[in-house]
């Protein structure tokens, strides 16, 4: 992964507006709704997409989910999904 690419904690990231982020209830998941198609999405996938509808700063989003699981060590771990979905234009950083 080049640099450019990479996130960063004072980034403010969005999910992309050509996708719609909802829960699913026929899936019991979150999916991404695009014009071609859809993508169902884990549970954790699902928790930090939701958080950044309308924009998050990278920063508070991992400080909230790690909150939730302080015996595990996640950041990192949002921080590759993020960066992952944002590879996939699942998500963008605002301007």
């Amino acid at each position: 992964m080049s640099d450019e690419s990479k996130i960063l904690m004072t980034d403010i990231i969005e999910v992309n507006p050509i996708y719609l982020l909802r829960w699913e209830e026929s899936e019991q998941a979150h999916v991404l709704l695009y014009p071609e198609g859809i993508v169902k999405l884990n549970s954790s996938a699902g928790e930090i997409l939701k958080r950044c509808v309308g924009g998050r700063q990278v920063g508070a989003l991992i400080t909230e989910l790690s909150a939730l699981c302080p015996e595990e060590d996640i950041a990192a771990d949002i921080l590759a999904f993020l960066e992952i979905s944002n590879d996939k234009c699942w998500t963008r950083v605002k301007a």
